[in-house]
């Protein structure tokens, strides 16, 4: 099964919370769907160099409106906040570009700081009302490593989440815990959308045994189509469907 089909992402509005591979999932997408908008409702690093055109515009719907043939994947942010990343729009707006589109929004929902793994901070995610797909993401080498700042983005979230204690060893069961609960990757999941679980950096089969631990997992707790096990830099980032 290929990317866009096991999000169910053509013509979507796809939401991206989580960490790991928020960004990776959204310019693979971009890559393999028609005429998409690439955006987000919270910061985003520089992504110029991976879409065909970025506008910085106050005014994203009429942004939609005039792009060229050459301008697909289009990126729409409001203002560029310094030099390595552009600030978020509202939901509000997101919804207003989604319903403008021609194909997928893909939006960026949440910040990571470039962990392994989250939990949602208290005004986290930011998803419009509209979203069709929400994929919480994690990585898959966060199974064996502490509980900790430095693999984790905020520790004592996950640990109020799954009833461990910071600095405890993450298993397979705690990341799952943590992607199917609505305190964690479920959290503001609109009503009608579909959650579809992401592990990410499948990088070897040890990845790939903690990879299934976790979705296995997923399964029994959530009302979920399917979890991705993915290497999103790879040519073909699917690894797996575990349904």
């Amino acid at each position: 099964m290929d990317l866009t089909t096991a999000l169910d992402a053509r013509d979507a509005t796809v939401c991206v919370v989580g960490a790991g591979g928020k960004k990776s999932t959204l310019f693979a997408l971009a890559d393999r769907l028609d005429r998409p908008v690439v955006t987000a409702t919270v910061r985003i690093p520089i992504f110029d160099d991976r879409v065909a055109a970025v506008r910085v515009t106050e005014d994203p719907v009429a942004a939609v409106g005039e792009a060229g043939d050459g301008d697909w994947p289009l990126g729409l942010v409001p203002e560029r906040e310094r030099s390595d990343r552009y600030l978020g729009y509202d939901a509000e707006t997101v919804a207003a570009v989604a319903d403008a589109a021609p194909g997928a929004t893909l939006v960026k929902a949440d910040g990571a700081r470039l962990r392994e793994f989250k939990a949602p901070g208290e005004r986290e995610p930011q998803i419009p009302a509209n979203a069709d797909v929400v994929a919480p993401v994690a990585s898959a080498h966060a199974v064996g490593e502490p509980l900790t700042e430095e693999f984790v983005h905020r520790p004592e979230e996950v640990a109020a989440i799954t009833g461990r204690e910071v600095g405890d060893e993450i298993r397979p069961a705690d990341v799952a815990t943590v992607l199917s609960s609505p305190a964690g990757g479920l959290k503001g999941l609109p009503r009608g959308a579909t959650a579809t679980p992401i592990v990410n950096k499948v990088d070897s089969e040890a990845d790939a045994k903690a990879a299934r631990a976790v979705a296995g997992e997923i399964l029994m707790r959530a009302n979920v189509p399917r979890v991705l096990l993915t290497r999103l830099t790879a040519a073909d980032p699917v690894v797996e469907v575990v349904e």
